[in-house]
């Protein structure tokens, strides 16, 4: 499949005016993408988990049938608050799928979303964010064309959602979804995310995702900014070579079970991407020395208590805390105990795995 497969080529059909919902889960990668080219493609490929209660709920309101024009005509709520700061990263992606989805400029529409979660805190709402609108397009388009098979459905989903943010295409479907073409992975495709297609051991199904929110604000670096910034980076080719490397290690790990071995991968992820920030041009540091605080806790939690926990990143300041459902009890009062003081509010998240 590629970009032409997704083309809408019925534009004298129209959903019904109508309320259209879907909602999407933030996803938390365990080999990064960071860096981009063309028109939303990755430089390297990555994969995530797939998270089961932080998500973002969405839906768009058909309001009224009008003649297109060349704009679209929306407003956009978040916790039904009108939100016009949304508008112009929405325009931008409506604009890209614009092809995909032409009878949008049909109708004058409302977006209505809400998280379950903190806002741009580090937690994926782009993602989320995107994956649940593109989600609500495809809704749209199957109302009036029932023929569509749900393997199309979920492709095109995440072709649209990655149109808006990358990692989006990540938060449409799936436990453990693989996005980006790698030599090892059978079907993995730059314009859509697919599940990871291999065996996967239950010592890593039964997995938590504790976040801590070290830092609750708006980010000071974007993530498209900080994509931007690998162009030219005097690292960034062998980033890309390292992550898909890294992809590759992935796979007898996940499939013999062995935790030393996933978290040492894992955690050198999260901090390389924190390690291509800190040495672009210009440099930019999303970590808090909070961050660093609980890491190092991590470390000498893990090595006392002998006990399968590790960490990792996302573009911000805030800690998952990744550990199988058995550590569940012993990890939960590490974190009351020793982690909750360098959280912003003594604020975590406790969430799982979907699998």
């Amino acid at each position: 499949m590629d970009h032409q497969d997704f083309t809408y080529k019925t534009p004298q059909l129209l959903p019904d005016l109508d309320t259209y919902r879907s909602e999407a889960p933030s996803n938390i990668a365990l080999v990064k993408y960071w860096g981009k080219y063309g028109e939303q493609l990755p430089k390297n490929a990555s994969i995530s988990y797939t998270l089961k209660n932080c998500k973002t709920q969405t839906e768009v309101i058909l309001k009224k049938r009008i003649e297109a024009d060349d704009q679209f005509h929306y407003e956009v709520f978040l916790d039904r608050e009108l939100k016009s700061s949304f508008k112009p990263k929405i325009d931008k992606f409506l604009k890209r799928i614009e092809v995909y989805v032409p009878f949008l400029k049909s109708f004058q529409f409302e977006i209505h979303t809400k998280n379950t979660f903190p806002h741009s805190s580090g937690i994926a709402s782009s993602a989320s964010g995107m994956a649940a609108l593109a989600k609500c397009f495809v809704v749209m388009q199957a109302s009036v064309q029932p023929e569509l098979t749900e393997t199309f459905q979920a492709q095109k989903a995440s072709f649209l959602a990655r149109l808006g943010s990358g990692s989006a295409c990540r938060s449409t479907g799936g436990k453990l979804v693989v996005w980006g073409k790698h030599k090892d992975i059978e079907g993995s495709s730059g314009f859509y995310g697919i599940d990871y297609p291999y065996e996967v051991h239950n010592n890593f199904r039964n997995f938590r995702d504790s976040i801590l929110l070290i830092d609750e604000g708006e980010k000071q670096v974007s993530s498209s900014l900080g994509h931007d910034l690998m162009h030219g980076h005097p690292f960034a080719e062998q980033r890309f070579e390292q992550a898909d490397s890294n992809l590759t290690k992935l796979k007898p790990i996940l499939a013999q079970g062995n935790f030393d071995e996933f978290f040492a991968l894992v955690e050198s992820e999260a901090l390389s991407l924190h390690a291509m920030m800190m040495t672009s041009s210009p440099y930019f540091i999303l970590m808090q020395p909070n961050t660093l605080q609980v890491i190092n806790k991590i470390w000498e939690f893990r090595k006392s208590e002998e006990v399968p926990v590790g960490f990792t990143l996302d573009a911000g300041a805030n800690v998952h805390i990744l550990y199988p459902e058995s550590s569940e009890t012993k990890v939960r009062v590490f974190i009351e105990d020793h982690l909750l003081q360098f959280c912003q509010g003594e604020k975590v998240i406790h969430d799982q795995i979907q699998f």
